[in-house]
């Protein structure tokens, strides 16, 4: 994890944020990575992510091409997609995300207890990178 924690960091201090604020974000670690064999042009990426207590994502979007499943392994975590409502999710509910949708909150739903979740994105072999923080987001 320490080794995922370090790019993470470096990613959020050039987006403009304080190391003390990168503390409290998401750790990513890829899972899985492998291309379709009978769906040319596309691969499946699996992802856990690890929320801290009372840590979040910042705001973002997926790869265009992306098709993403979400399922909480731990704790609850609280997800808006595009102008659909912000809703709570809990250890072994999941949802999804449309090719081209807006992640305007990803977090974990406490501030006493850590929750993870496993994204499994299937998209354009060449599209990278899978997520992409909003400009806006590093001024926060």
């Amino acid at each position: 994890m320490r080794a995922a924690a370090v790019p993470l960091i470096a990613a959020t201090i050039a987006l403009g944020a304080s190391p003390a604020i990168a503390q409290d974000r998401e750790q990513v670690k890829v899972a899985f990575a492998h291309a379709l064999p009978n769906v040319d042009g596309k691969k499946i990426v699996a992802v856990t992510v690890t929320y801290p207590p009372g840590g979040k994502s910042l705001p973002h979007h997926h790869a265009a091409s992306a098709f993403i499943y979400a399922y909480v392994l731990s704790g609850a975590i609280r997800s808006q997609v595009g102008n659909d409502p912000a809703q709570v999710y809990h250890a072994g509910e999941g949802f999804y995300e449309m090719p081209g949708s807006h992640h305007s909150v990803g977090e974990n739903a406490s501030d006493k207890e850590p929750a993870s979740l496993l994204a499994v994105f299937v998209v354009d072999s060449k599209d990278e990178p899978l997520t992409t923080p909003d400009k806006a987001s590093g001024s926060q």
